[in-house]
């Protein structure tokens, strides 16, 4: 009999086999990956574009572009789109980045052939007609007015122009006098220019047949070699304090960052663990002082955002105005904390159970698995970046962390933006 008031015995593994894909033949400039993993009778095609935010002549030129995609294809208006795609369950989900802009298809298997070339047709063909982009800039330029009544939007946006700059893609934010600057002509020019897949990710359970139809269909794609085509940025750092006060305001959103080490980085494992023990997770050190012990706030976080080209430490978190100074400065005494005094062994060994736990729990989703291999792919990591992270965690001592959070978590260089 199974004795339920015993806990099953812990695995510890610090390894993630990842799959091999198998690749389809369609031209040398194109790279197709196809990954067996779904059991379901579902597939998603995914096209990734050097299309983001660090190639975009306009601000907010690459946001508009994909968007506008689904907006009218050759004849085809947006409607029409619309509905073939919702009779036959498909769906489609465009995220335009700061470096890439993917575009992604989900279909059931038995129904691709019903919307793929519509799909197809939409990446290749887009008419960008103007009626839809008035529309589409009117809807955004009212979330946009909304989001700008929004402490934490507003603070957000702030922290990364000062560490990166207003006219840096990775500080810029797109505003309304941005917005009247797009238009069609744009919207054709960077997408003849910038709208070429580099990469094609392909997951689900499909037969060999169907597989042969897809190559067929994607023998059409219009491919180009972009390594030529050279995109240089300068950094500009802003304010180091910025305050932005608002009379009518109860909360203010606190941010604190700064430029970082990125993942191809030797360093970046243990930054990215004692980020974790930081503000990553709700056991963490910010979540147990701030909110827990003196509950000044709801919810605080730290994190590590990394770029293509760049990265940058935030930690972010809403209070009453009266308590933003003592917030600010337990933050800046956890991070003394850190740089001084060793982790004790039992909240180390908890931070990594949770930091390993969270990796391999992702391992379930098939979806989350190719994720994990196009970062590999897009950040130019060694194919066994996810086992070496998870083994340098695991072996991680409290004296290395504290040379790392000396070296990475330094309070003197941090900027700071209060909004509220």
């Amino acid at each position: 009999m199974l004795d339920r008031t015993v806990a099953p015995p812990f695995s510890h593994s610090s390894t993630i086999e990842l799959p091999l894909p198998q690749e389809l033949r369609i031209t040398n400039e194109l790279n197709v990956l196809y990954f067996d993993l779904v059991k379901q009778a579902l597939i998603k095609i995914e096209f990734i574009y050097k299309a983001g935010k660090w190639y975009e002549p306009l601000p907010g030129l690459s946001y508009f572009t994909a968007q506008m995609l689904e907006k009218g294809a050759g004849s085809k208006s947006s409607s029409y789109i619309a509905e073939i795609f919702d009779l036959y369950g498909a769906h489609v989900e465009i995220a335009p980045g700061f470096d890439y802009t993917s575009v992604s298809l989900y279909s059931l298997s038995d129904k691709l052939k019903e919307v793929l070339p519509l799909f197809l047709e939409m990446l290749q063909y887009p008419s960008f007609p103007e009626e839809e982009l008035e529309l589409m800039k009117g809807i955004f330029s009212q979330n946009l007015k909304v989001n700008n009544e929004k402490n934490s939007y507003v603070a957000s946006k702030l922290i990364r122009k000062n560490i990166f700059g207003p006219n840096h893609p990775y500080g810029n934010t797109l505003e309304e006098a941005d917005i009247q600057n797009i238009h069609a002509g744009a919207m054709h020019d960077f997408f003849n220019s910038s709208f070429y897949p580099t990469q094609i990710y392909i997951t689900g359970s499909l037969t060999e047949a169907q597989l042969k139809s897809i190559e067929y269909e994607l023998k059409g794609i219009r491919t180009v070699t972009l390594a030529s085509t050279s995109f240089s940025h300068t950094i500009n750092q802003g304010k180091r304090e910025e305050a932005l006060e608002k009379q009518d305001s109860v909360q203010t959103s606190i941010r604190l960052g700064k430029r970082t080490i990125n993942k191809g980085h030797q360093d970046f494992s243990r930054l990215l663990f004692i980020n974790h023990i930081l503000g990553g997770y709700f056991g963490s050190r910010l979540m147990k002082n701030i909110r827990e012990e003196k509950g000044l706030t709801y919810g605080i976080y730290s994190s590590i955002n990394t770029f293509n080209k760049d990265s940058f430490l935030t930690i972010g978190a809403d209070v009453n105005r009266e308590n933003q100074n003592i917030t600010i400065q337990e933050i800046k005494n956890e991070l003394n904390k850190l740089a001084t005094e060793e982790i004790p062994e039992q909240e180390l060994t908890i931070a990594k159970n949770h930091f390993i736990g969270s990796v391999q729990l992702d391992m379930a989703n098939p979806f989350s698995v190719v994720e994990k291999i196009k970062n590999i792919n897009l950040n130019h990591l060694d194919s066994g970046y996810y086992s070496k992270l998870l083994k340098e965690i695991s072996e991680v001592s409290s004296a290395e962390l504290v040379v790392t959070a000396q070296q990475y978590l330094n309070d003197q260089d941090l900027s700071l933006v209060k909004v509220g």
